[in-house]
């Protein structure tokens, strides 16, 4: 059966899911890529990016698992690029040039209406005025059988979470501390919303968590 799941989202040791201040500099905000220094050795990372080799163990396999059985995902418009308000044009098509790495429908969420945008690899970003349900019935109708992906950011993971329309969560806690930023967890019950536990392992860059219901 069908999951909506949120994989591989670093979180700090003082549970900031990213950085303060995104900007086209920072799209993970200040200090933020430093959630993410388990994921940029792994294999799966540099073959998105079209390198060879990278690292493979523990952070290899969950950063592996994340893509298997996708079928669509939902980002938030922070995720999708800095523009903020109106979209001055349809110039910007994300953070990743002509081939995004997720081959798959993107419904990204945003308060400004915009034509589809077909790239390279079979994705294509699909932007979603009508809020969280309206992108997730969407993403659930073209993915089929196969599972649904919030891809983040903080906001995104939040509303979804704290609307009870995730199955499983899988974080990264990186050994780092952020001091600001975006709090992931703050304010949501996971034990009321019935996730627990199901599955921890430690690399030397993170320690992994699936919490699941």
């Amino acid at each position: 059966m069908s999951k909506v799941k949120v994989a591989s989202f670093g979180v700090s040791v003082d549970g900031f899911g990213a950085g303060p201040r995104q900007s086209l500099d920072n799209p993970l905000g200040v200090g933020g890529p430093s959630l993410m220094q388990w994921f940029f050795p792994t294999r799966t990372f540099q073959q998105m990016h079209g390198g060879g080799g990278g690292d493979i163990g523990i952070d290899e396999d969950f950063a592996a698992r994340s893509f298997v059985n996708v079928g669509a995902w939902i980002l938030g418009r922070n995720m999708f690029g800095p523009v903020r308000g109106p979209w001055p044009d349809e110039s910007w098509k994300g953070w990743w040039g002509d081939e995004p790495p997720y081959h798959v429908p993107v419904f990204v969420l945003t308060h400004h209406a915009r034509n589809p945008v077909e790239m390279q690899g079979g994705t294509t970003f699909h932007f979603v005025t009508d809020g969280i349900y309206a992108a997730l019935d969407a993403a659930k109708k073209v993915a089929g059988d196969r599972d649904v992906r919030i891809g983040g950011g903080v906001n995104t993971v939040r509303q979804y979470l704290q609307a009870g329309l995730v199955d499983e969560v899988h974080l990264a806690l990186s050994p780092t501390l952020l001091g600001e930023g975006e709090t992931l967890l703050s304010g949501i019950d996971l034990v009321a919303l019935g996730f627990k536990c199901t599955e921890h392992a430690v690399s030397p860059h993170a320690m992994h968590v699936v919490l699941s219901k």
